[in-house]
C-alpha cells in the first residue's frame, strides 16, 4: 500500500491517485478511506493538481458520482481545490472548442466530460468561495479584467474561447 508523502510531487500525486482510484474501483478501498487519503493528498498544491489530472480526465467513475465523504474532504481543502477546479473548467471548455474546430470529436467529448465534472464539483464545494473564484474568472473571460487575465493570456485563448468560458461560468451559477 502506498503512503502519501507529506508534499508529493505532481508526478507522485498522479501515481498515487491512479493507484488509489484503481483500488476504490475494485472495491478494495471504501469511500471513507479513499476520502481520507485524498484529503491528505489535496492539502498540497501539487497533490491536488495530480489528483485532478487523473480523476477528471480518467475513466474512473469517481468524479461522476462523488461519494459524500470525498465531497466533504474537497470542501475542507478550501480555496486551492476551488481554484484548481475553476481553472480546469476554463481549460477544458476552451479545449473542447479547440478540438471541435479541429474536427476531433473524441478529444472534444473528453474535454466536455472534464468540464461537466468540474461544473458538478463546483456546485458541491463551499458556495461563497466558488462564487468569488468564478466572479474573478468571469471578469477575465468576459471583460478582460482582473487576476485571471494573465492565466487566459498564458494559454492563448481567443475571443470565442473566452466567451465559451464566460458562458460555462455563468451556467455553473445558474445550476
Amino acid at each position: 500500500m502506498t503512503t502519501t508523502p507529506l508534499e508529493p510531487t505532481f508526478q507522485q500525486a498522479m501515481e498515487i491517485t491512479a493507484q488509489w482510484l484503481a483500488l476504490w474501483e475494485n472495491g478494495e478501498l471504501s469511500d471513507e478511506v479513499l476520502a481520507d487519503r485524498l484529503g491528505e493528498l489535496v492539502a498540497s498544491r501539487d497533490g491536488a493538481r495530480g489528483f485532478f489530472v487523473v480523476s477528471l480526465v480518467g475513466d474512473c467513475p469517481l468524479m461522476d458520482r462523488l461519494p459524500e465523504p470525498l465531497v466533504l474532504q474537497l470542501r475542507a481543502a478550501g480555496a486551492g481545490v476551488v481554484d484548481l477546479t475553476a481553472r480546469n473548467l476554463a481549460m477544458s471548455t476552451a479545449m473542447a472548442l479547440h478540438h471541435g474546430r479541429a474536427d476531433d470529436a473524441e478529444q472534444q467529448q473528453a474535454s466536455l466530460r472534464v468540464a461537466s465534472r468540474c461544473t458538478e464539483l463546483l456546485r458541491l464545494l463551499e458556495p461563497l468561495g466558488v462564487k468569488e473564484r468564478l466572479e474573478t474568472l468571469l471578469a477575465a473571460a468576459a471583460a478582460a479584467e482582473g487576476e485571471d487575465v494573465a492565466f487566459l493570456d498564458r494559454w492563448g485563448y481567443d475571443a470565442e474561447q473566452r466567451q465559451a468560458i464566460a458562458a460555462v461560468v455563468e451556467a455553473v451559477a445558474e445550476g
